[in-house]
């Protein structure tokens, strides 16, 4: 009988010996002890996989109950033009209205659809092809050229908006206006031969070469706006598209049938113009500014494998494959069960097997999390993704020849593509403001029809209404806010890559930080050193030759990069603890005698250290069961002082010469500048603090024992940490703060994902928000930047209203002819922008 598969991440528990009170299985004691924690959502492992296949096959695919087919692949689609939940709802419906396609799952905060489709009926090109359609461009998600194509074509529209549009404006600036208006600076003579011009044949060429410009301007520029809007009809979900597009339509359309029938037709084509184009900038605004941002995290480290070294030839082969006759570089596609690959020190294990030969070091913490390498020897399992820190492998690939990191890579796409954004505020509004407009213009064209007036009259009063409620200022409100927000995250070396950030931040209830590379820099350093100057000179010359990361921050401090003296005695400072770091000013290695050389010989690499000969003198580094195999003696104090070290968190090594160890040196991962304050601010704004780490439940005791962070879970796995956020989730909102790819899972499950810009490209790509200078405290000024942001979009639609609140009646009663209303709407989106464009926070 199989082992049951973890009841929180669903990962398998062969060979593991982890369960609760309750008789539930467990990968690891991280994966219980959550369960333990926020377990009450599910009660075993069944009802964690129902609740998953609902929500992945039922809740995104827009209320349908049909099941994903065993044999239907998931394919996942960058799609341009989805700006709101409406477009969500829409690309969902044509997804699955597609034959062979059994469920889809959209999100406008990613861009991104996943589709479940059967490949034998529905290839992605077609797939691509449909939903492509009303303006959308969909392609697939590696295709950098599709979404060039899509960014020149944003521009080439709004260059097209721009220029057609001063075409027109310049018409109406130099005669239609001045005929209204009968401007001063023009003569009587001028004035009386405009209206004679434009009441004859050439003033209706005229007006038609200015309708054939305003068409251009609003279906070429104003497409994405018309498309929104028909989008919103359809789903009956009226949102902000609707509300601009009625309003330039009416315009258009009254002007445009003014044209036909009217022998001297006032036409108001410089409405549809200003509206379209005001609207159109504003957005192409905000967009430039998320491209700057993103420009900023090019140099982030790309972690995916998709090539590997695979062994040719019979016979034993050795860690370096020494005994096969040849290596061949395939990709990783053509890698079959059983297939032998050399992977050398610095290089990624490129898929899951089990090591057959050599002895090396790998550094795990890219999928896993754990901030230690884990030594490698025949039979160990090894890890896709993972590296060769040390040392050399030959692992035979297993069975299913994929790779734990590009599955953590699927199951990011996999959230992202099912995080549905919120609806924005403005949209929200318009839900209200849409009907409510369309019937006072209904009725007060039809209370002017009552009372006896004609047709044009009460047309141009429900036009009237129309274009001053036109929400050019509401349509700005949000997205020059927005764009203030992202600017000033910008200047602070903050990335925001969704413009719905701000609105989803506020509010959170629980931040979930990472430990390692989030909490701590991630980078090993000596942090106490209970041995003379002298044999620390040794030691560190021995480890130079070492690439294992403990052995670099022996080799490093020594040279002169700040390693820390012991007091007299380990049990003074309590060997390995923090204050040793932290209590005072500490020597460094003179750099004279870093700069010595020292001739080393027989250098040898160990399962659990080093040793070799230097100027004579044998020399020993590492744990004191390297020195037990050699027969050297270590003092008990020495054994103490390394079970201390280690009780912290801490990474103890023991340094011997000529057959007895004498002192301790303690490695740990630095504690990042500014964490304690983070943590603390945070925590007094209501906000709960969990910490999440792959790493050992002991690597995390300091942060175990702050009075700001509520609870700490080590030990979990990336599908754990995912699992660990949606429970988050239920509690309240929840925003995780990363840096690595084994955090990419739960970055892209949170409500809000924050990453350090050092962290791994994966890492970035599941994340909302990036902080490239890798200053904690940057989390704490985006929910300061939130804040602002939200009160400045509060402003900017409080005075949408009130504008709309004197317009309107104004407009009701006939006060204002459509003319007026084009200056007034102009005049309110002016305020907007200049409100918009102040810092929202003071430096």
């Amino acid at each position: 009988m199989s082992a049951p598969d973890c009841t929180l991440c669903e990962l398998p528990t062969e060979g593991v010996d982890v369960a609760d009170d309750e008789g539930n299985a467990f990968c690891c004691t991280g994966c219980r002890d959550v369960y333990e924690t926020l377990g009450d959502v599910d009660v075993d492992a069944e009802a964690v996989r129902e609740r998953r296949q609902e929500e992945g096959n039922e809740a995104d695919t827009s209320g349908s109950d049909t099941e994903v087919p065993a044999d239907h692949e998931a394919t996942f689609l960058e799609v341009d033009g989805m700006h709101c939940a409406t477009c969500e709802a829409f690309i969902e419906t044509v997804a699955t209205d597609t034959e062979g396609v059994s469920a889809a799952s959209a999100s406008y905060v990613t861009d991104t659809v996943r589709i479940d489709h059967d490949p034998d009926a529905v290839s992605v090109e077609d797939l691509s092809e449909a939903v492509s359609g009303l303006g959308y461009s969909a392609y697939d998600r590696d295709d950098a050229f599709s979404r060039r194509q899509a960014d020149n074509m944003a521009t080439a529209r709004l260059a097209a908006g721009v220029l057609v549009g001063m075409a027109v404006m310049l018409q109406y600036i130099v005669i239609i206006y001045p005929t209204y208006f009968a401007f001063p600076f023009y003569n009587e003579r001028t004035l009386e031969y405009l209206n004679q011009a434009m009441a004859s044949t050439s003033g209706t060429y005229f007006f038609i070469v200015i309708a054939v410009l305003t068409t251009v301007v609003l279906f070429v520029t104003g497409k994405p706006i018309l498309r929104g809007a028909y989008v919103s009809a359809r789903t009956r979900s009226p949102n902000m598209d609707l509300l601009v597009a009625i309003a330039a339509l009416s315009a258009y359309v009254y002007s445009t049938l003014a044209v036909i029938f009217v022998e001297s037709p006032s036409i108001y084509y410089d409405v549809t113009v200003a509206i379209i184009v005001i609207v159109t900038v504003g957005n192409h605004y905000e967009d430039s500014i998320k491209k700057r941002s993103t420009e900023l995290l090019s140099d982030l480290t790309a972690v995916q494998v998709d090539s590997a070294r695979r062994l040719v030839g019979e016979g034993d082969v050795d860690g370096a494959g020494a005994n096969a006759s040849e290596t061949e570089e395939v990709a990783i596609d053509d890698l079959a069960p059983g297939d032998r690959l050399l992977v050398r020190v610095g290089e990624r294990i490129p898929v899951d097997g089990e090591a057959v030969a050599g002895d090396a070091a790998v550094d795990e913490s890219v999928v896993t999390g754990e901030s230690m390498p884990v030594r490698k020897t025949p039979g160990d399992a090894a890890i896709g993704g993972s590296v060769v820190a040390d040392g050399s492998l030959t692992v035979e690939v297993g069975p299913d020849a994929t790779s734990s990191l590009d599955r953590v890579a699927e199951l990011v796409w996999d959230l992202q593509s099912g995080n549905h954004g919120v609806q924005k505020l403005a949209d929200r509004l318009a839900t209200i403001f849409v009907p409510v407009v369309l019937a006072v213009a209904l009725l007060a064209s039809g209370a002017n029809l009552a009372l006896g007036n004609g047709v044009t009259e009460a047309m141009l009063v429900g036009l009237t209404v129309l274009i001053v409620s036109c929400p050019c200022a509401l349509g700005l409100a949000t997205p020059l806010a927005v764009a203030a927000g992202i600017r000033d995250a910008l200047e602070r070396s903050i990335v925001i890559f969704d413009d719905t950030v701000f609105e989803r931040l506020r509010g959170a209830d629980t931040v979930v930080f990472d430990k390692t590379g989030t909490l701590t820099t991630g980078e090993m350093r000596v942090v106490s050193a209970d041995v003379d100057d002298d044999l620390l000179r040794l030691a560190a010359a021995i480890e130079e030759r070492s690439a294992h990361p403990v052995g670099q921050a022996i080799a490093a401090a020594r040279a002169g990069d700040g390693a820390p003296r012991a007091p007299e005695s380990a049990s003074d400072s309590g060997a390995g603890s923090p204050a040793v770091a932290d209590g005072g000013e500490v020597k460094a290695a003179d750099a004279d005698d870093a700069g010595d050389a020292l001739a080393v010989t027989d250098f040898e690499s160990h399962a659990r250290g080093v040793s070799g000969v230097v100027d004579g003198v044998e020399v020993v580094v590492g744990h004191p069961d390297l020195f037990d195999e050699r027969g050297w003696t270590v003092p008990d104090g020495i054994r103490e002082a390394v079970s201390a070290a280690r009780d912290v968190g801490r990474v103890p090594v023991a340094v011997g010469r000529d057959g007895a160890a004498e002192g301790v040196v303690v490695v740990g991962d630095e504690l990042r500048e500014g964490w304690e304050e983070t943590v603390t601010e945070l925590a007094d704004s209501g906000v709960e603090v969990v910490v999440l780490t792959g790493d050992d439940e002991r690597a995390a005791t300091v942060f175990g024992e702050h009075d700001a962070i509520s609870s700490v879970f080590a030990g979990v796995p990336p599908e754990g940490k995912a699992e660990t956020v949606e429970r988050l989730k239920a509690r309240g909102r929840t925003v995780m703060v990363g840096d690595g790819t084994n955090d990419a899972p739960a970055l892209a499950a949170a409500d809000l994902g924050v990453a350090l810009g050092g962290g791994t490209a994966m890492a970035a790509d599941a994340a909302d928000v990036a902080i490239v200078d890798d200053d904690l405290g940057s989390v704490a000024t985006v929910f300061e930047l939130s804040r602002a942001a939200g009160r400045r979009v509060k402003g900017n639609i409080g005075w949408a209203f009130c504008y709309n609140a004197v317009a309107i009646p104004l407009a009701v009663t006939g006060l204002l002819n459509p003319l007026f209303a084009a200056i007034a709407m102009g005049a309110s989106s002016l305020l907007v922008v200049a409100n918009s464009s102040r810092a929202l926070l003071d430096d």
